[in-house]
């Protein structure tokens, strides 16, 4: 403030003005008026105080809480819009890297383990496995009681042999009702309870598909031989009597002749398998379509995967020649062994890729549901022709089995030396498709168990290297305690799967109610049973005199 003499009198004026401040009353600005009265002319003194005050106004420097005006007047200057630029653009710079980074961190890096990859595959063969209401048999509510066995193993995959209603010709692979629990096995609600308790307890079950053929006694066959306008072509039938040779030199599986007179239809049907297992016709869409049913009615009951069974057998050549003989000279009436033949026509016909493709897609739509991936995995020895075998793979544009089975590693038992272990490991891995996801079996129901087939020397190097491996390892039930095969007679069922051995108490805890087991107990059981092997795990090892037979425990 200043003190400004006005009429003889002393008044309070104002140190800094507005130069574009306008009276109320007039045009006039600040500038055109003295003192503080409008209308009087200021002098020329002070309009030039005026001019230096404006000047020394517009050389402040910015400072905190300035007004917009002033904010403006710095802004545009070139020593703060080029910095401003600057920060801008690298920040923009800095943000494109950082989301570049960001898609190459997420495409480079494996994808997360899905729970068919983060744990072993452990087969049961629900007759041996636990028998829960003592009539020798092993059930579904016997699995139940053990799914604790399967968390303190660490394993998270579960693969159940068939259990559909079935006469057992071949151990439930001839199926009679694809929708069906046997009796032998239970109910549909036992399966229901035990796949609830599964899920509840953080298993997976994947279960046995048996596309290939049926029984003899499903209610297709039995309508195909009446020649159904339906059902007339849902198997493979030709012509032939009784007494004429064989429609063609195909041999079974199992030896001798793939086809067998039906007396009611007076043809011959094909059976790459037992007499007893017709072969299904997959070039007819209705058979097509009644596979992808019951694909929807498992999947609908909560089922986590399945496990397709001898997929090569699928299709076979529709113009049923004779297949050519591995020894041509051999006289053809004895050809009676699938070794005598180059299987050209009667397994991995075209359209059989197809075919699993279609099945893949249709257990996709399911695995649409959060952390509910269904798993699919396809069984095809193709023994020296590795690159078949490959193909079961999915390719980048087409997804079929997440993996197939490698049965490689039960060519152990013939030599027992790391180079031959090294050679079969290296014939998978060689030729395994870029991306893809290994696996490793060495045991299954089709082969002998590893203490009978190699030796308890090899148990558990065999397991060690089964658990080391890369990929998923599959393993028997029975083989995480060292189980051995055992000696049957004629007169007994011609499976030497045993019953599992659970501790030293009557039958080896498989039926601690009755005497009774559908197959002998091995006479082990009081030494290799779950019991031992547990106590020696959670034990020193020197309070245990009895070392395990194997190691499973991950």
């Amino acid at each position: 403030m200043s003190l400004k003499k006005h009429s003889g009198s002393l008044e309070l004026g104002e140190c800094t003005r507005n130069p574009g401040y306008r009276d109320v009353d007039g045009d006039g600005s600040a500038a055109e008026t003295i003192g503080d009265h409008p209308g009087e002319k200021r002098d020329s003194t002070s309009v030039k105080l005026d001019s230096e005050a404006a000047e020394e106004y517009t050389q402040l420097r910015p400072y905190a809480g300035m007004p917009k005006e002033v904010l403006l007047l710095y802004s545009s200057q070139a020593r703060y819009r080029v910095p401003r630029e600057i920060l801008f653009w690298l920040t923009v710079a800095c943000t494109l890297a950082l989301v570049a980074l960001t898609i190459a961190v997420i495409a480079l890096s494996p994808r997360c383990l899905s729970w068919w990859q983060s744990s072993p595959v452990y087969q049961i063969y629900p007759r041996s496995f636990k028998d829960s209401d003592g009539d020798g048999v092993g059930d579904l509510k016997g699995i139940q009681e053990q799914l604790d066995h399967f968390q303190y193993l660490n394993i998270k995959s579960v693969w159940i042999s068939p259990f559909y209603r079935s006469p057992m010709k071949d151990f439930g692979y001839d199926v009679e009702d694809f929708r069906a629990i046997d009796p032998l096995f239970g109910t549909m609600q036992d399966f229901e309870d035990l796949l609830a308790e599964m899920h509840n307890k953080g298993l997976k079950l994947i279960m046995d598909f048996i596309p290939n053929h049926t029984s003899d006694r499903h209610r297709w066959f039995n309508l195909s031989r009446l020649r159904d306008p339906h059902y007339e072509d849902y198997y493979v039938w030709t012509d032939c009597n009784a007494t004429t040779p064989r429609p063609n030199n195909w041999v079974s599986v199992f030896g001798n002749s793939s086809w067998t007179y039906d007396e009611v239809r007076g043809q011959c049907y094909l059976h790459q398998f037992l007499k007893e297992q017709p072969d299904l016709n997959f070039r007819n869409p209705h058979v097509r379509q009644e596979m992808i049913d019951i694909i929807h009615f498992w999947l609908g009951k909560g089922v986590d995967g399945f496990r397709m069974d001898a997929v090569k057998h699928i299709l076979e050549a529709a113009h049923l020649r004779d297949e050519p003989q591995v020894d041509p000279n051999k006289p053809p009436e004895l050809v009676t062994s699938e070794w005598d033949l180059h299987h050209d026509y009667t397994t991995s016909q075209l359209g059989l890729h197809d075919l699993l493709r279609e099945w893949r897609a249709e257990m996709d739509i399911y695995s649409r549901e959060p952390g509910r991936y269904r798993f699919m995995v396809t069984e095809s020895y193709d023994y020296h022709e590795v690159d078949k075998t490959m193909m079961y793979y999915s390719t980048p544009l087409v997804k079929e089995s997440d993996f197939p089975f490698n049965f490689y590693l039960l060519d152990l038992p013939q030599n027992t030396s790391g180079l031959w272990v090294q050679h079969l490991v290296h014939l998978w891995m060689a030729n395994m498709p870029k991306g893809q996801w290994a696996n490793w079996v060495v045991g299954n129901h089709d082969k002998p168990r590893i203490a009978s087939s190699s030796g308890h020397t090899y148990i558990r190097v065999i397991n060690m290297l089964l658990l080391t491996l890369p990929g998923t390892p599959t393993t028997y039930y029975g083989e995480e305690i060292g189980m051995e095969n055992i000696n049957v007679t004629d007169s007994q069922i011609q499976d030497p799967r045993s019953p599992m051995q659970w501790s030293d108490d009557m039958n080896a805890g498989f039926n601690n109610k009755t005497n009774i087991t559908w197959l002998p107990v091995h006479p082990d059981y009081r030494t290799v049973n779950v019991e031992v092997e547990n106590s020696f795990i959670l034990l020193p090892h020197s309070v245990s005199s009895q070392p395990p037979q194997t190691v499973l425990y991950l």
